[in-house]
């Protein structure tokens, strides 16, 4: 039979030993002269190891937390929402306004969908089509007409909850790019499509961005932005306006737009109706809502402008993951 026996504790070297007592003694001493009440020798190193583990992972998402700049001259509002989580994981001044250029035509297809609930006649899928895919401005005016201009708006901004987003000024009713919109708000969009709208809305509108034509109707590149910044795959809905209507470089024939922006005011918070907008937006990998809306500076070119935009998304796109 075998007789059981309590294994001899390890000695300690002196050295070892003695360094322990002195770093008791001084943790004691500070929490004795504090007030606070005394600790035991056991639980004071596995406090200090929690405050020490507390304190590295503070640092690591302190240093994982990089700022992502934005370029000289431009104003630029940003939300990125992790669909995971549900948690907007980077922003700024998302809830800042802008005039919404071609963005808002998810709009105007999300509202058509949702007011014609019957097979999409031929002739009107003609028009939806190209809006989403090429962000066809003449089948854009068709529909907005149809749907009542401004009350598109209204009619969507109350059916998602969207706080910031507002129709035309009421002396340009027909001009569908001046709807203010917020970084914010259109996450908000994108959020509705993916999980609160129905399957056959969500797959129309998602579907058609996830196929964007390299080149826009009116001969613009709209892979810009999120396109040239992130792998695929994505769906995107970009905007510009400003620019002329003769792209610098022009990627495919096509008509040239007669859409034009010129200086108007609005209420509420001012919309800067002169400089040039260019917005991109879409969800990648089903994973992230990326929105950046982007005032660049008077006079800027489209290319420069779609280099700055492209660059500001790539790193907002690796600040987060």
């Amino acid at each position: 039979m075998t007789r059981s026996r309590t294994a001899a504790p390890t000695p300690v070297p002196r050295t070892a030993s003695t360094a322990v007592a002195v770093v008791l003694t001084a943790l004691l001493t500070a929490c004795a002269a504090n007030g606070a009440p005394a600790t035991t020798a056991r639980s004071v190193p596995q406090t200090a190891a929690r405050a020490t583990v507390q304190a590295s992972a503070q640092a690591s998402a302190q240093a994982a937390a990089k700022p992502v700049r934005v370029p000289a001259g431009v104003t630029a509002g940003y939300s990125v929402v992790d669909l995971t989580t549900g948690k907007t994981v980077a922003q700024h001044l998302a809830h800042h306004r802008f005039r919404s250029a071609s963005v808002v035509k998810i709009l105007i297809a999300t509202d058509y969908l949702e007011r014609h609930r019957s097979a999409i006649p031929a002739r009107d899928r003609a028009l939806l089509t190209p809006m989403l895919r090429g962000s066809d401005d003449d089948a854009a005016t068709a529909l907005w007409r149809r749907g009542g201009q401004g009350e598109i708006v209204r009619r969507m901004a109350r059916r998602i909850g969207l706080s910031e987003t507002s129709p035309p000024p009421a002396a340009k009713p027909g001009f569908w790019g001046y709807t203010a919109i917020s970084a914010a708000d259109i996450a908000l969009v994108y959020r509705y499509l993916l999980k609160r709208a129905e399957p056959r809305v969500r797959d129309f509108v998602l579907g058609n961005l996830r196929q964007a034509w390299r080149c826009a109707s009116d001969g613009f590149d709209q892979h810009f932005g999120i396109p040239r910044a992130v792998p695929r795959p994505w769906a995107i809905k970009q905007g510009w306006s400003g620019f002329g209507s003769v792209p610098p470089v022009r990627c495919a024939r096509a008509k040239a737009a007669s859409y034009r922006i010129g200086p108007v005011t609005m209420g509420r918070e001012p919309v800067d109706f002169g400089r040039p907008v260019l917005h991109t937006t879409g969800v990648i990998s089903d994973r992230l809502i990326m929105v950046v809306l982007t005032l660049q500076p008077s006079g800027a070119s489209f290319t420069k402008s779609a280099e700055r935009v492209t660059k500001l998304a790539r790193d907002l796109y690796l600040s987060v993951t």
